[in-house]
């Protein structure tokens, strides 16, 4: 079926998918059926719905949890004390990833609501002084590791961002940040070759996703030392992987597909050729036109572990999507595998929980920037 082939909105879509007298391949077919392909694209309705979560969330400094390590009494401090800059939104890797959707999303969408509101809060997070108070906690002796490696690509992503936007003040953020990056691009370049096994988890510590923005970001800068110690883990790390047992997942708190972060990671970094042969021994099934993946379900969005699961399915669709874009003729099918995923929980980023609501954006925004990117 073709998902331009609109009958219905994304009401069924959520009744569909809660239906639990079908069987995963009926429910797939179903929830294609009545896709209405407006509610996956990224359109400044929903760039307004999704720049309204880190808005709210960028400077509220409760709830919020640190992730200290407490060498003496002295380490403790608030949020906004230990990270000047990235203090809200519950914990640091969710606010660095939160500067990132609303630059983007500022970028992308001159007409945004609260532009100026959004910006200034951006302006105000991201200076020289506050930045240099980020280092100032990095550099503790116990914290050298601190959101190692997930908040790491994140805020490499964020000054990527800020780079490619032709905005003054963006430019200025930018500069305000790059000392930060720049010492988690040595800290990567330390860690990297001392990472003897694979990170095979579906949350924050999953070594595959830990590379793939840094790899972007390797790109970007033209930084051919990191670039080269992300591909040499790699393909240390991943070459000689097969049969990936994708149908184990998920667990119950993941966000992240481990064996699908896994081939974004090596469609980066492979040739067209070598990714075919790789992806052919390490998930041969995906190939298959018949190819499904039920989606992932929340029994309790209030749970701030098991509401991860709209997050993985935002992840998983990211990766349909770049692989039905760079193969069509062999991996099209998985796009819409990826919007029956992102059709399915969409609906629930705004809910009124902090759970979800502080993070989860993020997923979702770079899902649908994948699915239709705006040059």
């Amino acid at each position: 079926m073709k998902v331009a082939n609109v009958l219905m909105g994304i009401s069924l879509i959520v009744m569909v998918s809660c239906n639990q007298k079908e069987s995963p391949s009926e429910e797939v077919t179903n929830i294609v059926e009545t896709l209405d392909d407006s509610k996956v694209n990224l359109d400044l309705a929903q760039a307004n719905r999704l720049a309204s979560l880190p808005f709210k969330c960028l400077q509220t400094e409760y709830p919020n949890k640190t992730s200290q390590v407490l060498d003496t009494k002295e380490d403790l401090g608030s949020p906004r004390e230990l990270h000047p800059a990235f203090y809200g939104c519950f914990d640091w890797h969710s606010s660095v990833h939160g500067h990132w959707s609303l630059v983007k999303l500022l970028k992308d969408f001159p007409e945004l609501n609260n532009r100026e509101e959004i910006l200034e809060k951006l302006k105000q997070n991201i200076t020289e002084e506050n930045i240099q108070g980020e280092i100032a906690y990095f550099n503790r002796k116990q914290e050298y590791s601190f959101s190692r490696t997930y908040g790491w690509t994140w805020l490499l992503k964020l000054q990527m961002e800020l780079n490619t936007w032709q905005n003054e003040d963006a430019q200025q953020m930018a500069k305000n940040l790059q000392p930060l990056t720049d010492v988690l691009v040595s800290r990567y370049q330390e860690f990297l070759p001392k990472l003897l096994y694979p990170i095979r988890v579906g949350t924050h510590n999953n070594s595959a996703f830990g590379m793939s923005f840094a790899y972007d970001y390797a790109i970007h800068a033209k930084n051919q030392n990191l670039k080269s110690s992300i591909e040499e883990a790699a393909k240390r790390l991943y070459s000689n992987d097969k049969n990936c047992p994708i149908s184990w997942e998920p667990d119950g708190f993941d966000f992240l597909s481990p064996c699908l972060e896994e081939v974004s990671l090596m469609q980066r970094i492979l040739s067209p050729e070598e990714l075919n042969s790789w992806l052919d021994v390490f998930l041969p099934e995906l190939k298959t036109k018949e190819f499904e993946l039920e989606v992932a379900k929340v029994s309790d969005r209030e749970d701030g572990h098991l509401v991860h699961l709209d997050g993985l399915n935002f992840s998983r669709a990211w990766v349909f999507y770049r692989l039905a874009k760079q193969f069509p003729e062999k991996y099209g099918h998985l796009k819409q595998l990826g919007d029956v995923h992102l059709a399915h929980s969409l609906p629930s980023i705004v809910d009124g929980s902090y759970e979800g609501e502080h993070w989860l954006a993020s997923f979702a925004l770079y899902a649908m920037s994948e699915r239709n990117p705006i040059e």
